[in-house]
């Protein structure tokens, strides 16, 4: 009896030891094939990247079919250089057909990666705008996308960030042997980022503030070509009138060569937001009153009635555009932009125009039009 009693608690023990042995070799496994699959992110495999993270997922909405360079398929490469991870824990269920394993992921700063590529899209863009007199806005390609981002990640030096990820596994039987697969989800592919996935789509990443600083600075450093087209210059002047054109001209340049700014209030009431901007350019009243003095002496002369109603309107453009070129005054306003976020971030509807109602001022159309038809 007391054999019995001495043996039965050892078996219990022996018991015990046994159900956990077998519990860690489950856990085991299941760490194992987490570890498979991430190892190979950390080991900057490509094709293990993409069967997580899928170029269009990432940028939603392109053809499924289209064709990424070579060099863009390194993009997650380098955003995966720093990926690290730590198993926390493992948690099975009942009938070992699913399982959890909570995990601590190391990533770079997604949220900082995301709002610098918002920014350099936008800049895109705009550039694009200026190309050329004829350009239009366009819809930036899946791979000008992959290029910015691989521009950034080359260029950027981001910080790592730590977050918290699980991950759902599922059983399958091979040869009465467990095996263990990671169940892939947008979930998941968003943790693995860093969040990227989602931060891409926010619509708020660029702040109202920050959209407008993205087109001051982007018009800031075009060169005198591409500021006249980016602010459609031509529409001034409507005409392939020389005289006209190189008025266009010099405002272009009087733009381009004082142009400033300074970030106001922004006030944000629901889709809709406002930002002030002092916005410093060419002080085109002094040109017009300047301009309009000599205009008027000019007209009380003998020699304007000698000269006819042509020489006339050449004399006004030839004045105009002497006072143009000849400028160095400048002038502050404050100027108010309208933004509408259209779920997908802040716009500024009608860019060119605001722009350039801004810059050019009471010069933003020709007064010479209307002398013209007075003098005929």
């Amino acid at each position: 009896m007391k054999s019995v009693r001495f043996l039965l608690p050892l078996l219990l023990l022996l018991c015990t030891f046994s159900l956990c042995g077998c519990t860690s070799k489950e856990e085991k496994k299941i760490e194992d094939a987490v570890k498979q699959e991430l190892d190979q992110l950390k080991n900057l495999d490509s094709v293990t990247t993409q069967k997580y993270i899928s170029y269009q997922e990432l940028f939603p909405g392109e053809p499924e079919d289209i064709a990424i360079s070579s060099d863009i398929e390194e993009v997650f490469s380098l955003f995966f250089q720093d990926f690290d991870y730590k198993i926390l824990d493992v948690n099975v269920d009942k009938d070992k057909q699913s399982a959890q394993a909570n995990l601590r992921l190391v990533t770079l700063d997604a949220h900082a990666l995301a709002e610098d590529f918002s920014k350099a899209q936008l800049k895109h863009e705009i550039s694009q705008s200026a190309s050329s007199e004829e350009a239009t806005e366009q819809t930036i390609s899946l791979e000008e996308r992959y290029t910015l981002l691989d521009e950034l990640l080359k260029s950027n030096d981001y910080q790592t960030v730590e977050r918290n990820c699980t991950i759902s596994l599922d059983a399958s039987d091979k040869d009465g042997e467990t095996s263990w697969e990671i169940r892939r989800t947008n979930t998941l592919e968003n943790d693995l980022v860093g969040g990227l996935m989602n931060d891409l789509t926010d619509p708020d990443i660029l702040s109202p503030e920050d959209t407008i600083l993205v087109y001051l600075n982007t018009l800031k450093n075009m060169t005198a070509e591409e500021l006249g087209n980016y602010l459609n210059a031509a529409s001034i002047i409507s005409t392939e009138d020389p005289a006209k054109i190189s008025l266009a001209e010099a405002l272009v340049k009087q733009v381009h060569s004082t142009f400033d700014y300074s970030i106001g209030e922004t006030t944000v009431s629901g889709y809709t937001a406002t930002v002030t901007a002092n916005i410093t350019t060419f002080d085109s009243d002094a040109i017009l009153e300047n301009y309009q003095k000599e205009l008027d002496t000019y007209l009380a002369s003998v020699d304007a009635v000698i000269d006819g109603a042509q020489k006339r309107y050449e004399k006004s453009y030839s004045l105009l555009l002497e006072y143009i070129e000849e400028n160095t005054a400048t002038k502050t306003v404050k100027t108010t932009f309208t933004l509408i976020n259209d779920g997908a971030s802040w716009k500024l509807e009608d860019a060119g125009t605001v722009f350039g109602q801004a810059l050019f001022g009471t010069l933003s159309s020709s007064p010479v039009e209307d002398e013209q038809e007075t003098n005929e």
